[in-house]
């Protein structure tokens, strides 16, 4: 059996899930994996770009197929399929790397990953305490076939995976390998007296409006960085807080090296690249008790409840008020953050990779 030399990837410009296709990108160089990426949602932008192109191992595959996010996505999910079948079919990968959902259902030749990043129907559940509406049938009908289908399901934590399955069906095979980022991404710098926030301020998951409910209680200024338009042109109120909108990734960098909190009081959070980007910089973590969060940073942030406005204010008035424990709680983080490093990352999904072939050999045999 040869090695994994090929895989051809997706990724969705317009989630975190870029960031996390890209920094995947970069880890396999080591082994060797050379990687054809196509991008929808909408086309990459000069700073998405700019991140591939110093990668050597990825041929990007610029596409603007419509993704679930965006109203009529199922007119492009036949076109982009094709196209992605057309790519395997001329490039003959040795795996294809699913990062969603709506094309897992397809008939391809090479073992099929899917990485589950997210999920409409968790997010429905943990923000709406309901389940997923009726006009959302068809996308639960497509991750359903989409983790039948796949040879291997990945998820970012054992606690996301168990809550995956439990909704959408239970994959053939399946394993948990925690995102990662490089260390020379994020580092610290001269920690000032804020709080930081960041994610799509429109989106209930995140949970800012607890944080603006905070925001006058408290001395230390909450800022939050990221975009206020929800997609469909409803703007998100963020009373309170000062709001930087949507920052490059140098910008919000440069904010988390000197931030000395790092707040996420999120409803749902599967991974939390964000999180990792702060504690790699330092920052002293406040994050919701969500089994997720839990999993990733227990004995390495300050955990509170997503409702609960009075455990927030105490959290960030303790942490603000106190610079030398935000110091030390910093340290914590990053030293945790380091063991999520990119490098792990791409030695597990290349592990992984190698198991998927050996046991499509075994089939075939």
């Amino acid at each position: 059996m040869s090695p994994p030399r090929h895989v051809l990837m997706t990724a969705d410009t317009g989630s975190g899930g870029w960031s996390h296709a890209a920094e995947l990108c970069g880890a396999l160089v080591h082994h060797g994996v050379k990687v054809t990426l196509m991008s929808m949602g909408r086309l990459p932008d000069d700073e998405q770009r700019a991140q591939i192109d110093k990668l050597g191992n990825v041929d990007l595959v610029p596409t603007a197929y419509r993704t679930k996010w965006t109203a009529g996505w199922e007119d492009d999910l036949e076109r982009s399929g094709e196209n992605l079948l057309r790519l395997e079919a001329a490039l003959a990968p040795d795996v294809v790397h699913l990062n969603g959902y709506w094309h897992g259902g397809l008939c391809f030749r090479a073992p099929v990953l899917v990485a589950a990043q997210s999920s409409s129907a968790l997010w429905w559940k943990a923000c709406r305490q309901e389940e997923m509406p009726p006009q959302w049938s068809s996308y639960a009908n497509l991750v359903s076939s989409a983790v039948e289908r796949a040879h291997m399901l990945v998820a970012p934590t054992e606690a996301f995976l168990a809550e995956f399955q439990s909704m959408h069906g239970n994959a053939s095979a399946a394993r948990a390998i925690p995102n990662g980022i490089s260390a020379t991404r994020c580092k610290p710098g001269v920690k000032r007296r804020i709080v930081l926030a960041a994610g799509r301020v429109w989106d209930e998951a995140k949970n800012i409006s607890l944080l603006c409910r905070v925001a006058e209680t408290v001395d230390a200024p909450i800022v939050v960085a990221g975009e206020l338009v929800a997609p469909d042109g409803t703007v998100a109120e963020a009373g309170g807080v000062a709001a930087l909108g949507r920052l490059s990734s140098a910008e919000l960098s440069r904010w988390m090296a000197e931030a000395a909190i790092f707040a996420a009081p999120a409803r749902y959070e599967p991974s939390g690249l964000a999180i990792l980007e702060a504690a790699l910089s330092g920052c002293a973590l406040i994050l919701s008790d969500i089994p997720s969060l839990r999993e990733l940073w227990d004995g390495a942030a300050t955990f509170i409840q997503p409702d609960d406005v009075a455990g927030l204010r105490r959290a960030i008035r303790m942490l603000s008020e106190m610079p030398q424990l935000a110091a030390s709680d910093g340290r914590k983080a990053r030293e945790r953050a380091l063991t999520y490093s990119a490098e792990r990352m791409g030695d597990a999904y290349y592990r992984t990779y190698q198991d998927m072939l050996a046991a499509a050999v075994g089939v075939a045999a």
